[in-house]
């Protein structure tokens, strides 16, 4: 797939998923490298709100885009995202949740079993 980004840390991101997605025959990361492959004005936004009413206590979440502070967050999840607001990150840690990178939960859960999708 052919990424048109000039940020080189996408560009690497979007590499590394590609690799994960061949290496461990995850599905996941290959969807998750072709959405973080759009447009920017194409990504996902997905305010913790959302993120409250959509997981549950204890799930695991990507994000192929970015995360905002807009609304309340009262479940511990854990979030792995391309980028995250300060006001979003400080939410999410508050409850005892955490906030990662994508790279990150790649790292921790190279076969995603159980990892949602926030699109």
């Amino acid at each position: 797939m052919e990424l048109k980004s000039t940020n080189p840390h996408l560009r690497m991101t979007v590499r590394f998923l590609e690799k994960a997605h061949r290496q461990y025959n995850a599905a996941l990361w290959a969807t998750v490298a072709e959405l973080l492959s759009r447009p920017r004005r194409s990504r996902v936004i997905v305010n913790v709100g959302e993120l409250n009413r959509l997981l549950n206590d204890g799930d695991i979440a990507v994000v192929p885009g970015k995360v905002l502070g807009d609304g309340e967050l009262s479940k511990k999840v854990t979030v792995a995202a391309w980028s995250f607001s300060k006001t979003a990150v400080d939410k999410i840690k508050a409850v005892g949740g955490e906030a990662i990178t994508i790279p990150e939960l790649v790292r921790r859960m190279p076969k995603p079993g159980g990892v949602k999708l926030i699109t």
